[in-house]
């Protein structure tokens, strides 16, 4: 039986056939011209063929999809007849285009007028571009993009996933995520999280795999084996019985001798919110304030951010919700913020450092926040990502105060602010953890690099020790600040018994993972935890400090975890 190794970031156990993500549609050539010079009719013909087939397959799908997938599919079966887009095509294709060129241009022209348009219009700039690709996959008879149509369940294979790939994602027919590419960070790992699905990414040679192929993924192991045999569908069905103990948590986190671990929610926005709420999360560790400010030519309104955050608060009436002010720049770039020519992004003008380039902007945030908090019961605090120096920290908690809110905190995201966290904490009330970040930034390793993804690893000791360091800092000169985790590492079991053996106060996670974690932290003393934690501190790698941390917590293996 052969196997293929990467890096697990999604526990799971599941058997199923491999199904590939086609490669994206290629632009066709320019200049190319069709066949039928003395009668263009016919290509146009051909055109409005394709245009249709692909009209009803996406009906088709938006007919069995659910929630946001269902309302993606349905605007984008509606652009794939646009009458503005198959007249702009034909008119090209009667000057001698070929159909699929003439589509790829007019699709190029419709997108720029509709981003020209800005609001609603520009937000139906992706469908365009969408319907183009699968209108020359059908004339050219290519694979559709995106994730592959089903009626059966199978495991997706590809190199990686783009965040717009996801819309479709239906996690009734695709049982498991497995990636070439991609880090512990990356999106797809992400993404694989808050679903609920095993996946395993940075699997190098999994293209090789036939499509049809059964296999089995272990998203805790982070191995895919081929053509499994009895053992593996043993372990299959075992999880497939443990997951449903899995689904619900408590709604209180405590170590098995009573010491409290509150379990919070990542969330961004008011849908998420609820979800969470409606899981049990005992608050909001992490509230992402960008999905108000993405895709945006402009700032938003004082108004328009007011609503968007009170609809978070309401979620969680009498509970603490953590607000992380604009994580704009490197991955996140804003139009009206951040500089898309700088050589390094990733070490540029970013969260709370666009405050140096865009003054203003956060303090309006702030402003916003505070009105929203006065409208609502929720305990809100509120942090600035990318803190770095202790005058910084000083001048962020300034401008907590002038707009009225008394809980400022700092992401402690940069090795220098786990190194200087005493004197940082000196200054704010509270830190929290950026784990993502942190690990990408004491590795000196981009996350979204599946070549880097055994040093993109937040089991990495060098990672450990930030953590110790700044919890450590925390309790200097007997000021006890609390110090919380809202990077993905707080949804690895196992990884949040030795966050909380080195003692971090709270744990916040995409609300899947808030059961699992829930019943691994309930199966171990705080001092089992603190034993733990040094012991995977101790480690000289990071495969090293997971596999001695997992030896010490058999309930891992009996939960599938």
């Amino acid at each position: 039986m052969e196997n293929f190794a990467g890096v697990g970031v999604s526990p799971g156990r599941v058997i199923g056939p491999v199904r590939h993500m086609p490669m994206p549609v290629s632009e066709p050539p320019a200049g190319e011209r069709h066949d039928t010079p003395d009668a263009p009719e016919q290509a146009v013909a051909a055109l409005k063929v394709a245009s249709k087939a692909v009209q009803e397959e996406l009906k088709r799908r938006a007919g069995i999809a659910k929630g946001d997938g269902k309302a993606v599919l349905q605007a984008t079966s509606l652009m794939a007849a646009d009458p503005m887009l198959l007249k702009s095509a034909a008119k090209l294709i009667n000057n001698g285009m070929s159909p699929a060129r003439a589509v790829w241009e007019a699709g190029a022209s419709v997108a720029e007028m509709l981003h020209n348009l800005g609001g609603y219009m520009a937000e139906r700039t992706a469908d365009v571009l969408d319907v183009r690709a699968r209108i020359v996959a059908e004339l050219r008879g290519l694979p559709a993009p995106g994730i592959p149509a089903s009626d059966t369940p199978f495991i997706l294979v590809a190199e990686d996933l783009a965040p717009a790939d996801t819309a479709t994602l239906d996690p009734g027919v695709v049982l498991a995520l497995v990636t070439s590419g991609g880090g512990p960070q990356s999106h797809t790992a992400i993404i694989a999280r808050s679903l609920g699905l095993p996946a395993v990414v940075a699997a190098t040679g999994v293209e090789g795999i036939d499509s049809g192929t059964l296999v089995f993924v272990d998203g805790a192991a982070g191995t895919i084996a081929l053509n499994p045999g009895s053992d593996e569908e043993a372990a299959a069905e075992a999880y497939r019985a443990a997951a449903a103990a899995l689904t619900v948590f408590g709604g209180v986190g405590v170590t098995s001798d009573g010491h409290a671990v509150p379990l919070l929610a990542n969330v961004g926005g008011a849908k998420d919110a609820v979800k969470a709420a409606e899981a049990k999360a005992q608050g909001v560790g992490l509230l992402r304030t960008e999905f108000c400010f993405l895709e945006r030519e402009t700032e938003p309104t004082s108004e328009e951010q007011i609503e968007a955050y009170k609809g978070v608060f309401d979620a969680f009436p009498g509970k603490k919700v953590v607000v992380r002010t604009l994580d704009a720049g490197a991955d996140k770039p804003l139009p009206f913020l951040t500089d898309s020519s700088e050589p390094n992004p990733a070490l540029g003008v970013r969260g709370y450092r666009t405050d140096f380039t865009s003054p203003g902007v956060l303090e309006r945030q702030l402003k916003a926040i505070a009105d929203a908090a006065s409208q609502a019961t929720a305990d809100v605090w509120v942090m600035a990502p990318m803190i770095s120096t202790a005058e910084e920290a000083a001048d962020f908690a300034k401008l907590c105060s002038n707009a009225g809110l008394q809980t400022p905190g700092v992401m402690v995201e940069v090795p220098s602010a786990a190194l200087m966290a005493e004197a940082i904490l000196g200054e704010v009330s509270f830190a929290s953890l950026g784990t993502n970040d942190l690990t990408q930034y004491t590795m000196a390793a981009d996350r979204q690099l599946g070549s880097l993804a055994a040093l993109n690893n937040s089991w990495q000791p060098a990672v450990l020790r930030m953590v110790k360091l700044t919890v450590e800092g925390s309790a200097a000169e007997g000021h006890e600040k609390p110090v919380g985790v809202c990077g993905e590492a707080a949804a690895d079991p196992a990884l949040a018994v030795v966050l909380v053996g080195l003692g971090v106060s709270t744990l916040s996670m995409t609300p899947r993972a808030l059961a699992g974690v829930g019943a691994v932290l309930n199966s171990v003393t705080l001092a089992e935890a603190q034993r733990i934690a040094g012991l995977a501190v101790a480690a000289r790698t990071a495969a090293e400090a997971r596999d001695r941390a997992r030896a010490e917590l058999p309930v891992l293996e009996s939960l599938g975890l």
